[in-house]
């Protein structure tokens, strides 16, 4: 047994070391130091100092990333740079000076340099950031074409359908529950009937649903750090994930076009199936399966990070939830419709204001390729530009006390999340864009520009949907009062410990 013990160390001890050399060897060949040419009257943006080379600020910045980020800016200003794990981070806090990034050329400020190395061993070669932006968008086109609001009619019937069955297994009476577990599986439940159709929801079994969390293991810190080659255990379970996922795709795509079914219509995968690039090539099967993969993963940690969220404050307020079931049972028949769905403003609401506090991405990321200005400073080739959603929809000078608080009646001022303007009529700061331009970039869960995500409106109707159904079943309480913190230590900031209490309702 000793012997065992001081093997298993010595190969963690070994492992480590390979990762450290092979992290410390991507410095010095892509993030040294490149000699740099200022514009006249431009000047870099100001740099946080840090005390540990290297490392620079990876553990304050991991340990409590808001309160880094929010102190460096009362600090620095809306712009300012850290060196984190040998590279260069230039944060564009606030919406003047992050309207740069959104309103940026992709060939300047690249997605694909920061996302490319996550995405494709999840997705699969040849979808999302594995191809040029211009196929992309292409890409991206194909998939809204079956995010309509016709399929949306179909989609709400399904969800209320999946939750019904979901919590079939509940307590007849009260219990309690990890309530991001129960919304990430409801979630993957409800997407893949919609999204993927009949024959793969029919496959989501257990051990398929594992597959979907082994796959979830690649969105790490490490998968952005570190070559997707290496043979880390976390690598290793979401690469067998990937190609289990792909075979069960392919079967049902290849049987699908052998044997195609006018009842499934109506779904994404006949959407896939049937769609062109510009130049009339048709999608091959192995696009298509990774699109599905794409559009389940991306879209389900925002929707299952904000619906848990969501109960969290709704079990943390009894007045929330109450006014929540008083408009449910106000709106909503029988069974729920889309209309059902849309005309329950303050859950919409609620919505918002739990994107807006708990935005499930703290931060985008893009690579500056060629030397950007924003104000009077200068960006360097080679830095990591980022913007913060959740910097950006807490700001003090834009959103009404409590700016932390959770209160979907804010939306009813039609001045809230606006910026203040100068006597000119323009920003304040920078004085470079209108205010509508201003207004866009305070509120930005689902991102912005060319790159906002094209599942915002599935997002909204999924989360309304289930949100729906469960108030309508169960009244939900936090334990002792206890509220949960953040996570920080996933890329997606999940609530840590959520265990709540539900109690069935008598209808």
């Amino acid at each position: 047994m000793t012997t065992t013990l001081l093997t298993t160390n010595f190969s963690f001890i070994l492992q480590s070391l390979l990762i450290l050399f092979i992290i410390t060897v991507l410095y010095f060949i892509k993030f040294r130091k490149r000699p740099i040419s200022l514009p006249q009257g431009k000047r870099l943006p100001p740099v946080v100092p840090h005390s540990v080379p290297f490392l620079g600020h990876a553990v304050s910045f991991g340990k409590d990333p808001l309160n880094f980020l929010q102190s460096s800016r009362d600090k620095y200003g809306d712009v300012f740079t850290f060196r984190m794990i040998g590279m260069d981070f230039t944060y564009l806090l606030g919406s003047d000076a992050c309207t740069l990034f959104f309103n940026s050329k992709n060939e300047d400020l690249n997605a694909e340099d920061v996302y490319q190395k996550i995405t494709t061993p999840v997705f699969g070669e040849g979808v999302a950031y594995d191809v040029p932006n211009k196929v992309f968008g292409e890409q991206k086109r194909m998939m809204k074409t079956g995010l309509t609001i016709a399929r949306f009619r179909n989609y709400v019937p399904y969800i209320e359908q999946e939750a019904e069955l979901y919590t079939r297994n509940w307590s007849t009476n009260e219990a309690e529950i990890d309530i991001f577990m129960a919304m990430s599986e409801l979630v993957i439940n409800t997407a893949s009937r919609c999204l993927h159709g009949k024959e793969i929801r029919s496959k989501l079994d257990e051990g398929v649903a594992q597959l979907y969390l082994d796959l979830d293991k690649g969105f790490s810190q490490l998968a952005w750090l570190l070559p997707a080659w290496l043979p880390l255990p976390s690598f290793r379970t979401r690469d067998k994930a990937h190609h289990k996922m792909k075979k069960m795709f392919r079967s049902v795509i290849a049987n699908r076009r052998v044997n195609p079914d006018s009842d499934q219509e109506d779904d994404f995968l006949h959407v896939l199936i049937n769609s062109q690039y510009k130049s009339g090539t048709n999608l091959s099967d192995e696009e298509i399966a990774g699109m599905l993969i794409a559009m389940l993963m991306a879209g389900q940690h925002t929707s299952s990070t904000t619906s848990a969220w969501l109960i969290l404050f709704l079990s943390q307020d009894k007045t929330l939830q109450d006014r929540v079931y008083e408009e449910l049972m106000a709106v909503c028949g029988d069974e729920l419709s889309y209309d059902d769905v849309k005309n329950c403003d303050f859950l919409d609401r609620c919505v918002r204001e739990t994107l807006r506090v708990r935005p499930p991405l703290m931060t985008l990321m893009r690579m500056c390729r060629v030397q950007q200005t924003v104000g009077e400073f200068c960006i360097p080739v080679g830095h990591q530009v980022c913007v913060s959603p959740s910097i950006n929809q807490q700001g003090k000078d834009v959103w009404s006390a409590p700016v932390t608080g959770f209160d979907p009646d804010r939306y009813l001022d039609p001045n809230e999340g606006q910026v203040p303007v100068c006597e000119r009529g323009c920003p304040a700061k920078f004085h470079t864009l209108d205010t509508e331009s201003q207004e866009k970039f305070n509120y930005i869960p689902f991102g912005a520009g060319r790159h906002r995500c094209v599942g915002e409106l599935f997002a909204y109707v999924q989360i309304k949907s289930l949100i729906a159904y469960l108030v309508r079943h169960f009244e939900f309480e936090l334990i002792d009062g206890r509220f949960p913190e953040i996570n920080y230590a996933t890329m997606i900031h999940t609530p840590k410990d959520p265990i709540i209490r539900y109690r069935r309702r008598i209808i």
